[in-house]
């Protein structure tokens, strides 16, 4: 079936350059000839017809924003058969011939089931600050979230060196920990807690007890949300210790800003790269970039656990401390 009208749709929580992606991806596919919708507020939107025709200025002026035009959220409604159904009769609607998907792990999961379903074509595009598809480097946003992150480290930084204070730093990641790694290293922090290693207070009190009579009053550990709360850590450290501890949390801000250079690069990359996968006729993939190229990697891949080097780079963080 020749495809001549897609859809596109942002989903689950939203990630720095999904703009830039949907740019990409209505005005590559507008010059190749295609009709393109966009689908407001994710599954949702699909389930209750609120879609748009979008058109070249429909897209214009937004590569430096980030969050998403189209809205995006959670739906759990979209695990019913009824909700499902009524996604279906949208798409035939409307003449959709193919989805376009932007999201993340549970975005492509859920992409996967109802497209394989009801057979229609489908591809996906990785925007996740958890960086959390399988089989590629780097997922849309992640670098923003990270120099987010970061930014806000370096500053707490400063206060931590002046007041000679312990932060434990709050940042996301409820199953990766991503970016907690990549700001504890970057940020030159002296431990971090993530979900894929077990953590010993005691030991981190040891540590910090033993620098502190060397001479080092300040102190800086990374968190991801998934593995502990900074203010729950704060009180352990203190209670052991007896040194005062403060929690910082990140949070939200860290899914907001202005997508760096790398993420609107790659976002942009991608969207022209999916509907070129759509035009050639394969489905149920994700679009990716690994080792310099760009891939596809099949749905059923790209929602499994992405394993993430967590001694080396754990190690390397301990020993530059």
């Amino acid at each position: 079936m020749a495809i001549k009208k897609i859809a596109v749709l942002t989903t689950g929580g939203d990630a720095p350059g999904m703009n830039a992606a949907i740019r990409a991806v209505v005005r590559y596919a507008l010059s190749n000839k295609l009709e393109v919708m966009g689908v407001v507020r994710g599954w949702w939107g699909l389930i209750n017809e609120e879609l748009r025709l979008l058109d070249h200025r429909s897209v214009s002026g937004i590569i430096s924003q980030g969050g998403t035009i189209l809205k995006t959220g959670r739906c759990p409604e979209f695990k019913t058969e009824e909700a499902q159904q009524r996604a279906f009769d949208t798409v035939k609607k409307f003449n959709i011939d193919a989805l376009v998907v932007i999201g993340g792990n549970g975005s492509f999961a859920a992409a996967n089931s109802f497209c394989t379903k009801y057979k229609i074509p489908c591809v996906g595009i990785p925007a996740s600050i958890d960086n959390d598809i399988n089989g590629i480097d780097f997922t849309i946003g992640t670098d923003t979230a990270v120099n987010t992150a970061l930014d806000a480290i370096d500053k707490i930084r400063d206060t931590s060196t002046s007041m000679e204070r312990i932060f434990v730093v709050e940042v996301m990641g409820r199953d990766s920990g991503f970016i907690a790694l990549m700001v504890a290293l970057a940020g030159g922090c002296e431990d971090v807690i993530i979900p894929e290693r077990k953590t010993d207070i005691v030991e981190i009190c040891h540590d910090i007890v033993e620098g502190n009579l060397r001479g080092k009053l300040s102190w800086i550990i990374v968190v991801a949300e998934g593995a502990g709360k900074a203010v729950d850590i704060c009180k352990e450290i203190t209670e052991i210790t007896g040194l005062e501890t403060r929690p910082l949390v990140v949070g939200h801000i860290q899914r907001g800003g202005s997508p760096t250079a790398v993420s609107r690069d790659l976002a942009l990359n991608l969207g022209k790269a999916a509907v070129d996968v759509l035009l050639k006729g394969e489905t149920n993939k994700a679009v990716g970039f690994s080792c310099g190229k760009n891939i596809t990697v099949d749905f059923d891949a790209a929602v499994q656990k992405k394993e993430l080097k967590v001694d080396k780079m754990y190690n390397l963080i301990k020993i530059l401390t």
